[in-house]
């Protein structure tokens, strides 16, 4: 499957894009990662299968989200987004109805695997680079808006899997949610996505100045110290956040707040994490490169240091919870533009998929850990000191992520030149 069209992409050509992928990764998001949290307890109680190997299973489908996804993003820069992302919708629809109809452990593990493949065509690494791509220097506004609208996966889909699997029970919940996202998002991916898909900037495609060939621009930038840094950067700020997400009812229910409340303060921390993103567009116009990523995993360990230290009352730990909420919000942005922002669009998705790969394996194994640490420490205040001096950590790798062969003249794509 080719990008058939000759013609470059119009305006509404572009503002197509967009909708369908807003559209679409909500409903990705919603069926492949969503739909399993509120799930889980009902496959444990039905099977008699341990919770913790259950999401053992989600957690395997992650990995392989992470790893196949550094092959798709390299397919995804030579022929575009429509194959790869159909072909992920096309193995979405066997996975989610191996994950319903799995008699046995081990065929629920491997339909998990199949979900994991479909995962790396369908979420955001493949959507991001069709924005970066097509949107050119102002992919910012495109990639802020399909955060923003994809954010609300979870708020759509958690209680309509609930509703479901109240009346249907988990496995034909899981049918339904299969059929829903075949007709929503293969239809989507296959006609949406139609367009040709454009030749980087010359620009972009100047990766070295010192002379290395295109085609091997790549490989130079995945061994050099500064994509190291970022890669390690941007993985400890995701480790923080995805352990934080997961470890943090436990926590307020620790400072003496209900369940409902904690529950409450997480789902108000959903909206921190919107209207956040709201701000990254202020923050990509006035900062540089290097001082936007650094000052955004700062306030992610400010964030969860307060978390940390606060212990009252409720008002004041919910708008905590929110400050949080926005930072992780602001994060999944800086994450989305930290490839362009440093060497361009020309090989945005073989170098995202690298870069998103230890963030997914962060993602998957982050929930284990904050439980275990909390375990180990005696509760979770230490956890998040722990957590907060990661992110920190995070935001010292920064300093050294911008090559200083893309500083002054290109480091800063689609902004004025301002010098670290």
């Amino acid at each position: 499957m080719q990008q058939t069209s000759a013609e470059p992409l119009t305006t509404g050509g572009l503002r197509r894009v967009l909708a369908v992928l807003c559209v679409t990764e909500i409903v990705s998001w919603g069926v492949l990662y969503y739909a399993f949290p509120v799930l889980a307890p009902s496959i444990s109680t039905d099977t008699g299968w341990p919770i913790s190997t259950i999401t053992a299973a989600f957690s395997a489908g992650l990995v392989v989200s992470a790893l196949a996804g550094i092959w798709s993003g390299r397919l995804l820069d030579r022929i575009g987004p429509r194959p790869v992302m159909t072909v992920g919708s096309l193995l979405a629809l066997p996975a989610a109805l191996g994950i319903a109809w799995a008699p046995t452990l081990p065929l629920f593990f491997a339909a998990w695997v199949l979900a994991g493949f479909a995962m790396a065509g369908t979420l955001y690494p493949p959507a991001f680079a069709a924005l970066t791509r097509w949107w050119g220097p102002r992919r910012v506004r495109a990639l802020t808006i399909l955060t923003l609208l994809a954010g609300l996966a979870s708020t759509i889909f958690a209680p309509l899997t609930a509703a479901l699997s109240g009346h249907l029970g988990w496995r034909h919940t899981y049918v339904v949610l299969a059929v829903v996202l075949a007709v929503v998002t293969i239809p989507g991916h296959v006609v949406g996505l139609r367009g040709r898909w454009p030749d980087p900037d010359a620009a972009d495609a100047e990766l070295d100045k010192d002379g290395v060939p295109a085609a091997e621009a790549p490989r130079e930038v995945a061994r050099s110290g500064a994509f190291l840094l970022l890669v390690a950067a941007i993985a400890l700020g995701t480790f923080s956040a995805f352990a934080v997400v997961v470890n943090q009812v436990p926590l307020l229910i620790e400072r003496g707040l209900s369940t409902s409340t904690a529950a409450w303060a997480l789902g108000l921390g959903g909206l921190g994490q919107v209207l956040g993103r709201l701000f990254y567009g202020r923050l990509d116009r006035t900062l540089s490169v290097r001082a936007r990523g650094v000052t955004i995993l700062a306030m992610s360990a400010l964030a969860t240091a307060l978390l940390a230290l606060v212990p009252g009352p409720a008002g004041l730990l919910i708008a905590v919870a929110m400050l949080a909420g926005a930072a992780r919000g602001i994060f999944t942005l800086l994450q989305a533009t930290a490839i362009s922002d440093r060497w361009g669009a020309a090989h945005y998705g073989r170098l995202n998929g690298l870069l998103s790969a230890p963030s997914m394996i962060a993602t998957a194994i982050s929930p284990w850990a904050g439980a275990a640490l909390a375990v180990a420490f005696g509760g979770y205040t230490a956890v998040f000191w722990l957590l907060a001096a990661i992110a920190a950590a995070g935001a010292v790798l920064a300093v050294g992520s911008v090559p200083a062969s893309r500083l002054p003249a290109a480091a800063d794509v689609g902004q004025d030149v301002r010098p670290d």
